[in-house]
């Protein structure tokens, strides 16, 4: 069985294991709750003039299993009232992205300024959220009577309105080009226009927009900005500019790349975010220093890559230290999976080694928990990148042996405390005295 959601199908007689990519969300159409995926939630929700409750989950997680019957029951309670809805966040990664989402369930409230959700803090009974939805409802009401109106007017779709402001991008010039955006950390989105261009009066409202948008989803770490090719010709004649608008991404350090998606607010931001995901850095690496490192990051991750170590003595700090860089390197590679990474010394925690067949012999070695289901596989190949990216790449597609965890259940971890980063030292020996034993005494055996 993969340790992925999938499932076995016959193939010629005998069983195969495929990862279905098109996991099973957790609602159905026949439900109160409506499945909002990137194709129907800028017009479902961005659009709407309805108040919503939206919960970001994943199939696997287990506090979205128990939510289920919870957000269907208040669904159901505030039909044609407020609208529910749910989105699969682990297959729609980008939708999650832009709003933030790092753990799940997530859910949010999309009220008078649908640009600005804001998080829902309240208990996970249906009472509690239904009683959340109408103060919000009410909140909505009294900010219409107000005269803020954050709805769903045709400015926003347009792009020009919903808090768009030509001030989120950034101008652009021969003289600040370099400073700005070259020597930044953050990625830079590029647009080099010229002021008669109509494709490029086009593209302005939409600009702003997302320029608006990726500046709070993002903190700031995906940037738009504009230049005036036909004033900044430097600029315009050093990245080979034929045609306008062109649109060019900047990555600190890498060759700039030419921006080839669509032109509304909707195809920049899901860009820009895909940008920001990869730009993002990678998942902490743990050492398993008590049994809540190990619950927290095997039970918040659809799974967790365990290593077991040589002990220090073994390998020397150098020696570690370059184990623990492969893993991090490999940390990198499959971020966007958002797996958990601990690693831990050999002998530290025997029952975790006797849980997943470690054992005692074959250090280093690597497992990899799906906690929900307690399976795990075993790295089989070289504890290398090679080794380790081709282990994880087959149980990214549903491949590789996988086995029950020993005793069904997380086992339990022993405390201590955390490497100091040196070598390790002998223990150090009470010297014997031997000034009175008769060397001739010994090997001489009495019966």
């Amino acid at each position: 069985e993969s340790l992925l959601e999938g499932k076995s199908i016959p193939n010629n007689g005998a069983v195969a294991c495929v990862l279905v990519l098109s996991v099973q969300g957790l609602y159905s159409p026949s439900d109160d709750v409506v499945d909002l995926s990137p194709s129907n939630f800028d017009r479902e929700v961005m659009q709407s003039d309805s108040l919503w409750l939206v919960e970001f989950y994943a199939p696997w997680c287990g506090h979205c299993q128990r939510l289920v019957p919870d957000w269907k029951k208040a669904a159901t309670a505030l039909k044609g009232i407020v609208k529910v809805g749910a989105v699969d966040a682990d297959q729609h990664k980008s939708l999650g992205g832009q709003y933030g989402v790092r753990g799940f369930p997530t859910i949010k409230i999309f009220g008078s300024n649908k640009n600005k959700p804001e998080d829902y803090q309240g208990g996970r009974s249906s009472q509690a959220i239904v009683d959340a939805a109408i103060n919000a409802l009410r909140s909505l009401v009294k900010d219409r009577m107000a005269g803020k109106s954050g709805g769903s007017d045709q400015s926003r779709q347009s792009g020009s309105g919903g808090g768009a402001s030509k001030k989120d991008v950034v101008e652009l010039t021969d003289d600040n080009f370099d400073q700005t955006v070259l020597n930044s950390d953050d990625v830079w989105m590029v647009e080099f226009f010229a002021p008669w261009c109509g494709h490029c009066k086009n593209l302005e409202p939409e600009w702003a927009a997302a320029a608006t948008e990726l500046k709070e989803q993002t903190k700031g770490k995906v940037r738009l900005g504009a230049v005036d090719a036909t004033v900044h010709q430097v600029l315009a004649s050093r990245y080979g500019i034929r045609g306008f608008p062109t649109i060019k991404v900047f990555r600190k350090g890498e060759d700039p790349e030419d921006y080839e998606g669509g032109r509304s607010r909707s195809d920049i931001v899901a860009r820009a975010l895909d940008l920001f995901s990869e730009n993002a850095p990678p998942p902490e690496l743990l050492e398993m220093l008590n049994e809540d490192v190990l619950k927290k990051t095997c039970e918040d991750h659809q799974l967790c890559i365990i290593a077991v170590l040589p002990h220090i003595l073994d390998t020397g700090a150098s020696g570690r230290n370059g184990y623990l860089e492969v893993m991090m390197k490999m940390a990198e590679k499959y971020k966007k999976k958002m797996w958990g990474w601990l690693w831990t010394e050999a002998g530290a925690q025997m029952e975790l080694e006797t849980s997943l067949g470690i054992g005692g012999f074959g250090y280093p070695a690597m497992a990899a928990i799906n906690a929900r289901k307690m399976k795990f596989a075993l790295l089989k190949g070289s504890f290398s990148e090679t080794g380790i990216h081709e282990f994880l790449r087959d149980l990214s597609v549903g491949r590789g042996s996988t086995a029950p965890v020993g005793g069904g259940a997380l086992p339990k971890i022993n405390a201590v405390e955390p490497w100091d980063g040196k070598d390790g030292e002998l223990p150090v020996e009470d010297d014997i005295d031997l000034s009175d034993v008769e060397l001739d005494d010994l090997g001489k055996d009495e019966l």
